[in-house]
């Protein structure tokens, strides 16, 4: 296992990713500065997995500044759908000029499970996933894997988080991730109980794994 010290790329373009992650890894210290402030290009994921896609952007990112590079994929993952959008969760968002539009992917989202006859909240379940990739220069990593169950309301609920935050209700919760603060969605400190977004959830496993912490 490679040693690991306070300088790392966070391989992502995404403002969303990069506000959490930075809130995530501000207790351990890091130098952390975005694949952007590098003025790396995004890479193309041509995976078919989560785990693929965070090592394409992660080791991308290492090769290129000879830092480690910790990098996350994640998407949503409906079960009326067979899994969709899954690993395409951010294509559903494209729009034909190239940039990205959530409102017009959980309306696609909604309107898929319509069609599949997801009516009721016990057809509409579901669960956000994430993989944090920790990759080197030399190509070899690491993957952390943290998931949340909940379902899919409609209409949207909550201006806070990003993407299809607004339609997420994790179990055991009265509010959206669109309602929830960044501190009630993803804060997690050492020794605190467990995480509760999938981001958080992966580094934590992340941290416990590296960092040494509880």
């Amino acid at each position: 296992m490679h040693p690991l010290d306070k300088k790392i790329v966070v391989a992502s373009h995404n403002e969303g990713k990069l506000r959490e992650f930075a809130d995530l890894m501000a207790p351990f210290g890091f130098e952390a500065k975005s694949a952007r402030e590098f003025g790396l290009p995004e890479p193309d994921e041509t995976g078919t997995t989560f785990e693929e896609n965070a090592y394409i952007k992660a080791f991308a990112a290492a090769k290129a500044t000879g830092l480690p590079a910790l990098s996350d994929d994640s998407g949503l993952c409906i079960d009326a759908l067979g899994g969709d959008p899954g690993v395409y969760t951010a294509n559903w968002a494209e729009t034909p000029d190239g940039k990205r539009d959530f409102g017009m992917a959980m309306e696609k989202a909604e309107a898929a499970m319509q069609k599949a006859g997801a009516v009721e909240p016990a057809q509409r379940t579901g669960r956000f996933v994430a993989v944090i990739c920790l990759a080197f220069p030399d190509g070899e990593a690491e993957y952390y894997r943290g998931e949340i169950e909940g379902h899919l309301v409609w209409p949207p609920r909550g201006e806070l988080g990003f993407g299809y935050d607004p339609v997420f209700l994790p179990d055991g919760y009265d509010g959206t991730f669109g309602e929830m603060t960044a501190e009630q969605k993803h804060g997690w400190k050492p020794g605190a109980p467990d995480a509760l977004s999938h981001r958080a959830r992966a580094f934590q496993k992340f941290a416990r794994a590296r960092l040494g912490v509880s």
